[in-house]
């Protein structure tokens, strides 16, 4: 009898951070089914005996867990009661893992139509970028069953070297916006700091040795100033608009909830006038070459 364990994992979501996590799952024997609306992303599979190519409607029956890394809510609903209508086929030994960045108050209602099913949902909102995807290093923070998640920590640790979880259903992905709020906040923070220098002649370089050195160090600092803008490669793998996408969320759940945020604010503001300047699909990194211009006077 083999001890290779089951390849019983499906990855819906093929993009940066999917193809990432299908590959380090793959390599762990766990990868059973991938899918993904674009030939390309999902070509390196086709032709294998262990990984089956399918969309929603045809994933083979021994897959029991599902991993949506697809851009909202929106496509999992598709896939779970539109035309795959996965969530017919599935039964209580599947486990739903929705790993998109969305407002919990959307993915709580697929998660409450799973549940009545006997089908249990995980929110696990995730950061680590793409990189991290690809080294298998992604940081999770999920909501939902604390018992579900230990059942599959083993699976979860193919592609993340941190898991937590952080409460009930829907906190995952309230502390992945809030979490993404901070961090473009601070990105902004650090622009600001490193433009102004410039004006008294100091260089953005040294500006960041200083950062790294003191308490100013952050993330930003030390990881996406030096890799991706101070290389002048602009490579931070993200668009504008997906920033913008989870500030406008972030800032529309705080208000629900009557919690204050008025940095958040003032960011997706500013992200707001890149997308009107035409920046919705450029590299994230350029911000930095534009901040002048988007800035908010009236802030």
């Amino acid at each position: 009898m083999s001890d290779a364990p089951a390849r019983d994992v499906a990855v819906l979501g093929l993009g940066q951070m999917g193809g990432g996590i299908a590959r380090n799952l793959d390599r762990a024997g766990l990868l059973g089914a991938v899918w993904d609306p674009r030939e390309d992303v999902r070509a390196p599979y086709q032709g294998r005996n262990d990984v089956v190519v399918s969309p929603p409607g045809g994933l083979p029956g021994a897959c029991r867990r599902f991993v949506f890394v697809v851009p909202s809510t929106r496509e999992i609903a598709e896939c779970l009661d539109g035309a795959g209508a996965m969530l017919t086929r599935m039964d209580g030994a599947s486990v739903i893992f929705d790993l998109t960045t969305s407002d919990p108050a959307e993915s709580g209602s697929l998660a409450a139509a799973a549940l009545e099913r006997g089908i249990e949902y995980l929110d696990c909102g995730m950061t680590g970028g793409a990189t991290g995807a690809d080294a298998g290093k992604l940081k999770l923070m999920i909501g939902g069953s604390e018992a579900t998640i230990e059942k599959n920590r083993a699976m979860l640790g193919a592609f993340a070297d941190q898991i937590f979880h952080v409460g009930p259903p829907g906190s995952g992905h309230a502390l992945k916006l809030i979490h993404n709020m901070v961090l473009h906040t601070m990105f902004f923070a650090n622009v600001e700091g490193i433009r102004a220098a410039a004006r008294f002649g100091i260089p953005a370089r040294t500006v960041i040795d200083v950062f790294n050195s003191g308490n100013a160090r952050s993330y930003i600092s030390e990881f996406r100033f030096p890799r991706h803008i101070l290389s002048g490669k602009w490579d931070a793998r993200s668009k504008v608009s997906n920033l913008e996408k989870d500030l406008r969320m972030a800032t529309a759940m705080a208000d629900r909830e009557a919690a204050p945020t008025p940095f958040g604010d003032m960011t997706t503001r500013m992200l707001g006038r890149a997308l009107d300047r035409g920046m919705a699909d450029t590299d994230f990194s350029r911000l930095y070459e534009v901040f002048e211009e988007i800035v908010d006077s009236n802030s």
